[in-house]
């Protein structure tokens, strides 16, 4: 556990300090704006998605704590080149993994985005590491913001 915990937070520091990613993205053609009014995170996600709905680009700006901007830059690595139905299948498995309905150690499309299960064992850290996710879902659904209080939140809470 201490092996995971420590990984945990290199990863997470890692990309805390250097994001990847970070920036407005030039000829973006899906934009959303992701606010977590109880803490004070928010972010924007820039994406190019082509002709054949595959994500060519994706960026992001704004601020946050240490785990919303690694959950942030994780992700922009994750999706990127990938199809916005294959974006969506990680969108899904991110927010189950955090919320505790899937297992990593199970079948899934995460890869090293599992370093974030220990998050869904602190519930007031859940959001920040899932507003980036919800602002990507709002952008390919090309709605403009995306939040995780009110009705703006995908997950309903």
């Amino acid at each position: 556990m201490t092996d995971l915990r420590n990984l945990y937070q290199e990863v997470i520091l890692d990309h805390n300090r250097k994001p990847r990613n970070f920036g407005p993205l030039e000829g973006a053609n899906r934009e959303a704006h992701g606010d977590n009014p109880l803490c004070g995170d928010n972010y924007t996600i820039y994406a190019h998605v082509d002709e054949q709905a595959v994500i060519v680009s994706v960026g992001f700006t704004g601020s946050g704590c240490a785990i919303s901007k690694a959950a942030a830059s994780m992700m922009t690595v994750k999706v990127k080149g990938k199809s916005v139905a294959d974006a969506e299948i990680l969108i899904q498995e991110f927010r189950d993994l955090l919320t505790g309905k899937l297992d990593a150690k199970g079948e899934h499309h995460l890869g090293h985005l599992t370093v974030f299960e220990g998050v869904s064992q602190l519930p007031q850290r859940v959001k920040c590491a899932v507003l980036p996710w919800h602002a990507l879902h709002a952008a390919i659904e090309q709605q403009s913001v995306a939040s995780t209080e009110g009705e703006h939140d995908p997950l309903g809470n």
